[in-house]
């Protein structure tokens, strides 16, 4: 009696199946990217040649959250509670203050030149300290504030030093990290951001966190 032949399985189209459904999911899976905040960390103190300066309390605009999210501020002397919401005109009003006399003076402040708060952009100091139990959704809330209250105060001094580019520091600076954007066009806005930016240094320090 004659052997019944084994039925054969086409297993040809096979690897065009898998690299078909390889590409299907690359194209829709979301691939999960973690939030966070864009930092330059400070070099290590035994890399530092001069020693640092001697920084007067008036030029420290001092800010807590505790564990229970709420915001103390401590300036010109003064400590008080704050919300959230107003964090970003405290901090300008901070920055912008202008408070310094003689070389100390700041042209270029529209604040209240209050003696007991900063003297000048390039002297305020923004210090932030957060406890461990403090919400990461607060704590990210705080940061952006924080940069607005810079990025505020650099649109102004931007738009009145450049009127005729028509924009301000952020969308300048966004045109120039923009791949797209032209490379004389970046050169062009290259100096202007740097003066802004010298003008009103970003300097904000984090301590580290409160412990229970």
């Amino acid at each position: 009696m004659a052997k019944r032949a084994a039925p054969e399985v086409n297993a040809g189209s096979m690897a065009d199946i898998a690299f078909l459904l390889l590409i299907f999911f690359l194209v829709t899976t979301d691939i999960a990217v973690d939030s966070g905040l864009n930092r330059k960390l400070p070099p290590k103190q035994e890399d530092l040649e001069e020693k640092p300066p001697i920084i007067k309390e008036r030029n420290i605009f001092q800010l807590n959250v505790n564990k229970n999210n709420s915001l103390f501020v401590k300036t010109g002397g003064e400590e008080k509670t704050i919300k959230l919401t107003d964090l970003r005109k405290e901090a300008v009003a901070f920055l912008d203050n202008g408070g310094g006399i003689g070389d100390d003076a700041c042209k270029q402040c529209k604040g209240k030149k209050n003696s007991k708060s900063s003297d000048n952009f390039q002297k305020a100091i923004i210090s932030l300290q957060n406890d461990r139990l403090t919400k990461y959704s607060t704590y990210i809330a705080v940061q952006n504030e924080i940069l607005a209250a810079y990025n505020e105060l650099r649109d102004r001094e931007f738009k009145r030093m450049y009127p005729n580019l028509g924009v301000n520091f952020v969308q300048a600076n966004a045109a120039y990290n923009d791949p797209g954007t032209e490379p004389e066009d970046k050169a062009k806005l290259k100096d202007k951001l740097r003066i802004i930016k010298d003008l009103i240094p970003q300097k904000f320090s984090e301590a580290e966190p409160k412990k229970n």
